[in-house]
């Protein structure tokens, strides 16, 4: 396989210790929907169940797609973003994957030159070579004008060649081939089958664990796979790539050190970084967990987490779970803090309302009546894109991704703001952060690794403080 990257020479960093490499890809595509999720999480799962150690990453803010590829690897799955993560946090966390690893693959984000920053940038900064996947069910010759454009649209972009989604047939598969300017750059084709298809909804793919045959669906398409050329390649022959030493990075401070957290976490409330997790944990805080769903008591805590999720495809059995209403309740007045991010934030309010149609209204179900006013599921997407937020001197990065929009009496104690404003306090722009009593609640999903210091403001460790105001003391003398 012709590819950019070489077989890496000996180097050290500065401290000696020898750079770690392993062979790495990056899978992209030229949109969303053309199959990166079911090759990345094929190939993991092609090697992983051979015994190699694999390891993947998602490239960019998502909670749904890492899910599958976790499944095909058994390891947790990291975002990679060179804006909300960082570059040394990218840098990091690929190097001590490098270091204990087979293979690593990332996947990639929309098409690979979407976005700012895109999988592409993320892929020339790291030397990480793109294997392209292209959904070719429609196309023939074309296949190979896309592929060549994807490879030279970017002088100099790491390549690894191209791989076929949706083929038809044999003959299909030939005729597509035959289309590429370089016939090694053919790394074979995945037939149009609907049983190697991801399930999905309005925010992406279903989760894996909602399927009871999901490894079976990636077991079959790893079969498929086994028998292209990519699938057959030794993993010492696939492209390997040297990742260098991350900056030094501050330690996080214990600003949580003897707390607890208790972390929501079920069907409806399953949004949530697992860096996110080890981020609290460096702070020094104890992790507990409950599922609402389930009908567990809230755990003895001295903050609660309600991370996003799907509350409205389970907005009947939260309406039913009065004990878990009463203890948050109970938390509350006891001006202990909550922090309720996006789907966490819709089950706070008095009521959701789901899609309505020309047939029939839309339903409405009593929630949690802990933050006032109702929820509205829509067709069309409310909220996207990467969002920050500034607390005390600290700011959080991180993104909104919703379909639903809410109108309350609340007002927001401040927005956030794009990567290319500034935030703004007390007027419009960007997803409201209100702070009601101890809740804060946001349609914004912050990355706490972006500040630990701001993470620990969410969970109680020091005041709210936007603009040099205290927005607590403001909201309680208000109330």
């Amino acid at each position: 396989m012709d590819t950019a990257i070489s077989q890496p020479s000996q180097r050290s960093d500065a401290d000696g210790a020898a750079a770690p490499a392993c062979a790495a890809v990056l899978v992209a595509a030229p949109a969303s929907g053309q199959g990166k999720t079911t090759v990345a999480a094929a190939l993991a799962r092609l090697h992983a169940r051979q015994g190699r150690r694999v390891r993947a990453f998602k490239c960019g803010p998502d909670f749904l797609d890492p899910h599958w590829l976790a499944l095909a690897t058994g390891a947790p799955v990291h975002s990679l973003d060179l804006w909300m993560t960082g570059e040394a946090d990218c840098r990091a966390r690929l190097r001590a994957a490098a270091a204990e690893c087979d293979l690593l693959i990332v996947e990639g984000v929309m098409g690979l030159f979407d976005g700012t920053p895109s999988a592409a940038d993320l892929a020339e900064r790291f030397g990480l070579p793109v294997l392209a996947v292209i959904d070719a069910g429609a196309m023939a010759g074309t296949f190979g004008a896309l592929a060549f454009g994807l490879q030279n649209f970017r002088p100099g972009l790491p390549w690894a060649g191209v791989l076929a989604n949706r083929v038809a047939s044999e003959r299909h598969a030939g005729m597509l081939k035959d289309a590429l300017r370089e016939p090694s750059q053919w790394l074979g084709a995945l037939p149009r089958d609907p049983a190697f298809s991801l399930p999905e909804r309005h925010l992406g793919l279903v989760l894996a664990a909602e399927l009871g045959d999901a490894m079976a669906r990636l077991d079959a398409t790893a079969d498929v796979l086994a028998a292209t050329p990519l699938g057959r390649m030794p993993v010492a022959q696939l492209p390997q790539v040297r990742f260098e030493a991350e900056a030094s990075v501050a330690p996080v401070p214990p600003l949580l050190a003897g707390r607890t957290i208790a972390i929501a976490r079920d069907a409806a409330f399953s949004f949530i970084y697992p860096a996110n997790l080890d981020v609290l944990t460096a702070l020094g805080a104890r992790l507990s967990f409950f599922s609402p769903l389930a009908g567990d008591a809230l755990p003895a805590c001295d903050a609660v987490w309600l991370p996003g999720g799907y509350p409205e495809l389970h907005a009947q059995a939260l309406a039913g779970c009065s004990q878990m209403r009463d203890a948050l309740a109970r938390h509350i007045a006891d001006g202990k803090p909550i922090w309720a991010e996006c789907g966490g934030m819709m089950a706070l309010f008095d009521e959701l309302a789901t899609h309505a149609d020309a047939t029939r209204p839309p339903d409405v179900h009593r929630l949690w009546g802990l933050l006032p006013g109702r929820v509205t599921m829509q067709k069309r997407l409310a909220g996207l894109g990467p969002q920050q937020l500034t607390l005390g001197s600290h700011t959080l990065r991180g993104h909104t991704f919703h379909y639903s929009s809410c109108d309350t009496p609340l007002v927001p104690a401040a927005h956030t703001g794009r990567p290319d404003t500034a935030q703004a306090v007390g007027a419009r722009g960007g997803e409201a952060f209100y702070v009601h009593g101890p809740v804060r609640a946001s349609y914004f999903h912050a990355w706490f690794a972006s500040s630990p210091e701001a993470t620990a403001r969410l969970f109680g460790a020091m005041p709210i403080e936007l603009d040099g105001h205290d927005a607590e003391k403001e909201d309680s003398d208000a109330r």
